[in-house]
């Protein structure tokens, strides 16, 4: 069986924490059960190693959350990055792709595709198992996961069973049974979703289950590609549009799985903090006289908060957010026009975090990063056509290549790098510096990449 992780995404619902270049399923929020945190990925993948499920996992994702995903789980992790955003319909379909050509999966293998961000239980990962055993058993040849809702939503789309109180059961699942699907009904009103109800219809949780040559099938309309790469290459003839309505609601034989457990998005303050262990994290001071609060400071800076009911505090490089939890629904729109760049990003090699970023009258600027490489990482052999750089080492040792010359260096070196000059940097122990980058423009893109031998 393979597992492909469907990780997009990305904006301001849970801002100023999550920005366009980090997005909520990625931050380290979570505690497990020894008191480390985690992130929404993180505790996914360990979930579904712990519910023993037999399967390789593949992330199907944007360039931006690459590195991401390589800094949280590891260079092990399969990725498939999609060359633009375009829905997850062509996601899926370059994903299964990439299984076909890239790892040679058979036609008859069992896919699952399933969201990186759940918070859920291990009943969720049994109905995965129950999902995969209906599609081996040729019950369907799409199946889903579909949640007993707790209440009529607006926010989710509905799977109508065929005959609500009649199932199929599963060979070798004595607790197992699917519903073959009537139809789909996506995001109602509320006085539909409730008549829906009564018809005995499920969330659809977003995971679905078929095999490779299901969805191959599917690819070559669009397509008659020879390869993973070519595939890629022509990437945008694919429909933007989701996989629910390109396949879901298109396929011929569907049925679905109920889950009755735990499930929730954690996509807002409000729900996520329901889920938070503490009422802070960080260097914060809470009084006595606070009531359903948190609080979540990233800064160095200390908060103190008192007198303080039903609210949510945050504070990151990006800006700081006080906000009532029961507004928080509204937030993506409410600080939609505030333009600053990502101020922390994850990258395989480790973090970085920008302390300032300056405009001069004569147009030039400066740019104060803090930067922190893991271990045995390193930023890649590169040079700059616009801008200068002073590289401060604060902690940690590492190796510093400029221009062909290597040297080690340590706590209290300074590094100068003009404009032109080859340079790059790879940490031997955990390395932080302090990047001071000065020109016009300084922007990402003036990176040039080389290949470099470290050896």
């Amino acid at each position: 069986m393979q597992i492909v992780f469907l990780s997009g995404g990305s904006g301001k619902r849970l801002w100023p924490l999550s920005n366009d270049a980090r997005s909520k399923q990625f931050l380290p929020l979570l505690e497990t059960e020894d008191g480390k945190m985690e992130s929404m990925v993180q505790r996914v993948v360990r979930q579904t190693q712990q519910a023993h499920i037999q399967a390789d996992i593949t992330f199907a994702t944007n360039a931006t959350q690459r590195d991401s995903i390589i800094n949280q789980l590891g260079e092990s992790v399969s990725i498939v990055a999609e060359p633009e955003r375009r829905d997850t319909f062509p996601a899926i379909a370059l994903a299964v792709s990439y299984l076909h050509f890239a790892k040679h999966c058979p036609d008859d293998e069992v896919v699952v595709v399933m969201p990186s961000d759940p918070y859920t239980e291990v009943g969720y990962f049994e109905t995965i198992n129950k999902m995969a055993v209906a599609v081996e058993q040729n019950v369907a040849e799409l199946v889903l996961m579909g949640i007993t809702p707790t209440y009529p939503s607006e926010k989710y789309g509905y799977v109508v069973p065929v005959a609500p109180s009649v199932g199929f059961p599963l060979k070798g699942q004595p607790n197992g049974e699917t519903k073959m699907v009537s139809r789909f009904t996506e995001k109602p009103t509320v006085d539909v979703a409730k008549d829906l109800l009564k018809e005995g219809a499920l969330w659809n949780g977003g995971v679905f289950a078929f095999r490779v040559g299901y969805m191959m099938d599917i690819v070559r309309k669009y397509m008659q590609a020879a390869s993973f790469e070519e595939t890629l290459q022509r990437y945008g003839e694919f429909k933007k549009i989701s996989f629910d309505y390109e396949v879901a609601e298109n396929a011929k034989s569907v049925a679905v799985v109920p889950y009755t457990g735990k499930w929730k998005d954690l996509g807002t303050w409000n729900t996520l903090t329901e889920e938070l262990h503490h009422t802070s994290i960080g260097n914060v001071l809470m009084g006595q006289d606070n009531e359903n609060t948190h609080v979540i400071n990233e800064l160095e800076v200390p908060v103190f908060c008192n007198g303080l009911k039903n609210v949510v505090v945050a504070c990151s490089p990006d800006g700081i957010l006080v906000c009532s939890k029961d507004k928080t629904e509204s937030l993506k729109k409410d600080v939609a026009n505030l333009s600053l760049r990502p101020m922390y990003e994850e990258r395989r090699w480790g973090t970085y975090k920008v302390l300032s970023d300056v405009a001069y009258e004569d147009g030039s600027r400066s740019l104060t990063k803090s930067i922190t490489l893991k271990p045995g990482k390193n930023i890649s052999y590169q040079i700059h056509h616009h801008r200068d750089e002073v590289w401060t080492v604060v902690d940690g040792e590492g190796l510093f290549v400029l221009d062909g010359e290597k040297r080690k260096v340590g706590r209290g070196d300074v590094l100068v790098i003009r404009k032109e000059q080859f340079h790059a940097i790879r940490a031997i122990s955990e390395l932080t510096f302090i990047e001071v980058q000065t020109g016009c423009p300084l922007i990402e893109e003036d990176i040039e990449r080389f290949e470099y031998d470290w050896k």
